[in-house]
């Protein structure tokens, strides 16, 4: 079994978000039941140079963008067991970002355009196509109607991956039009026009021949109206090729036993759990007590996570016997609520706007508590590695976040975590003041702990899921490769 996994980041080489994570790990987790995997992604310059010297260009060749062709480089190198691919573009590419441009349509059109001729250059020929979020989403579009009928491409099968359904990359129809060199055909009921524009997603969920999400409740939520984000019609129809797989995380580097970043390893041991904790508090300038609960937030600041929720009652979880360290950074109005609330009560409330991973895993490893009220969650990785640092996560039931965690159940015993299911503030604020009550029952809180550390957050279930869906493509191949040719 061949797989190729196209992504816009992958770890070790580039990320800014959980989807790097994914393509990064999911690999090699698939690799140990006897798969055959490489990765393809873009050379961007944010690649930090101790990876980038390693490749090595196998290839040049143009690619058609409009009416321009423009060049690219196929580059290769062996990075931990894993052979990469880079496509190579200095003017699309080689900026101090990844995304947020003025000309994205035009760079990731260009990066699966060249995604597929690279099939004719690499050394390597696919099986399968893995391709993950809007970035890619024209890679399955493109082998099932440009490339449909070339002896090369027409029996590459295809997975497209849901990590977020919000961002779909949708252009102006004009502007796809002139990119992809096409007239009006491209946009049919068949194509990829969207409400009078065009969305790069739509090519993966229409020509894929499989489609997955990040967690079965998910994949649930975005066939409806509320969730789908107006492709909820489409995933319908699609519902029996739409499966949902909870992700895993590398559990061998998020390991408490095992991480440089935190002050004392331990594994299930509260008090040495502990130690890490009063080590946090000295750093993040909060007073240094066991027995106060310790809250902690690792999140991009925007409205999706809840933000709006602990706004609204902020001034309550503060009042509360409990202190709240905040690593993130994100939309101005919420940096500014957290900075406020930080200069009333720095025992109490500390802050570190943007992202850094040494810190993150010291509140992950310090704090009691993990906050995280979504207004929905695809899958959620800070769920997971909190889970895995034997910190008790508060989370509403939606998307990933009701798949993994389980509230806590006072009766039975069973529950690693404290949950709440509608958007309310109100709500929320009574599941943190039980979550607290309970903390201050040592024996509960020792019970829930233990009930999290019995749990896998390893990939191993999941990439045995993933090798499901590609066996069945390759035993089906023919029966699924049904798209027609536009």
């Amino acid at each position: 079994m061949k797989l190729l996994f196209a992504a816009s980041e992958v770890v070790p080489l580039v990320k800014t978000g959980g989807l790097a994570d994914v393509a990064g790990s999911l690999p090699k987790a698939l690799t140990e039941l006897g798969a055959e995997i490489r990765i393809i992604l873009p050379k961007y310059e944010a690649i930090p140079e101790s990876y980038a010297k390693q490749f090595e260009t196998i290839a040049t060749f143009t690619v058609r963008i409009g009416w321009r062709k423009q060049y690219c480089g196929l580059l290769k190198a062996e990075i931990d067991g894993i052979i990469y691919y880079l496509i190579d573009n200095e003017f699309y590419f080689r900026r101090g970002g990844l995304y947020g441009y003025g000309d994205d349509a035009e760079r990731f059109v260009f990066f699966c355009s060249a995604v597929v001729e690279s099939l004719f250059h690499m050394d390597y020929k696919p099986d399968i196509i893995h391709c993950h979020d809007w970035q890619t989403g024209l890679i399955p579009f493109l082998l099932r109607t440009r490339y449909a009928n070339d002896p090369v491409c027409r029996h590459i099968a295809t997975v497209y991956t849901i990590h977020n359904l919000k961002y779909q990359g949708v252009f102006g129809k004009e502007l796809l039009k002139e990119l992809l060199n096409s007239g009006d055909e491209l946009f049919g009921s068949e194509g990829i026009e969207f409400h009078g524009a065009g969305s790069c997603m739509k090519g993966g969920l229409v020509y894929s021949d499989k489609l997955t999400t990040v967690s079965p409740t998910y994949a649930q939520e975005i066939q409806t109206e509320h969730y789908g984000e107006r492709l909820d019609g489409l995933l319908r129809w699609r519902s029996q090729d739409l499966i949902g797989i909870v992700n895993g995380i590398d559990t061998d580097s998020f390991d408490p036993m095992n991480d440089p970043a935190i002050e004392v390893p331990y594994r299930d041991a509260i008090a040495r759990k502990r130690k890490n904790k009063l080590a946090l508090q000295r750093e993040m300038g909060l007073q240094e007590s066991e027995s106060t609960p310790l809250i902690g937030i690792v999140s991009r600041l925007v409205d999706q996570k809840g933000f709006d929720l602990i706004e609204a009652v902020l001034d309550s979880i503060v009042s509360a016997d409990v202190q709240l360290a905040v690593i993130g950074s994100g939309d101005w109005h919420y940096e500014e609520m957290f900075r406020r609330a930080a200069e009333r009560q720095p025992n109490k409330v500390a802050v570190w706007f943007g992202f850094n991973d040494a810190l993150a895993r010291r509140v992950y490893a310090g704090c009691d508590m993990y906050l995280m009220p979504s207004q929905f969650e695809p899958c959620g990785l800070s769920q997971l590695i909190a889970l895995r640092y034997r910190s008790v996560p508060i989370a509403r039931e939606t998307g990933g976040l009701k798949d993994t965690v389980t509230p806590y159940n006072e009766f039975t015993g069973s529950g690693n975590g404290f949950t709440f299911t509608n958007y309310n503030a109100h709500d929320m604020l009574f599941t943190i003041e039980r979550a607290i009550a309970f903390y201050n029952n040592e024996d509960a809180w020792k019970q829930i702990v233990a009930n999290g550390a019995k749990d896998d957050y390893s990939w191993k279930q999941s990439a045995k899921s993933y090798m499901s869906i590609y066996s069945e493509l390759l035993s089906n191949r023919k029966e699924n490769n049904s798209w027609p040719v536009i």
